[in-house]
């Protein structure tokens, strides 16, 4: 069995508040999970309305179907006009692992 982890920090462009925040987070989290099937959340910076942190998890019996799945996260994330992706932190796991 493989896991792989994706944490996006993202910077939100012209947002004022927590509210105008999840109008953005929430549907980027909800395409994810739907398009990819990934466990998928808001995960840091709650309370910062400029920033946000999304997490996302997939299981696999493949590493490389893994690997695909995290591209076209990456991607769709890195194409959305309304926020900007300051980094992606990618981390794999295996059984193998301690």
């Amino acid at each position: 069995m493989f896991v792989g982890t994706l944490t996006f920090d993202l910077l939100l462009g012209d947002v004022h508040s927590l509210k105008e925040k999840r109008s953005i987070v929430r549907p980027i989290v909800a395409e994810l999970q739907r398009k990819y099937s990934v466990c998928a959340a808001e995960t840091g910076n709650q309370d910062l309305h400029r920033r946000a942190e999304i997490g996302l998890a997939v299981v696999s019996g493949e590493a490389g179907y893994i690997t695909e799945i995290l591209d076209s996260c990456e991607r769709l994330v890195a194409g959305r006009p309304e926020v900007q992706l300051l980094s992606a932190r990618r981390r794999y796991h295996n059984d193998d692992d301690e």
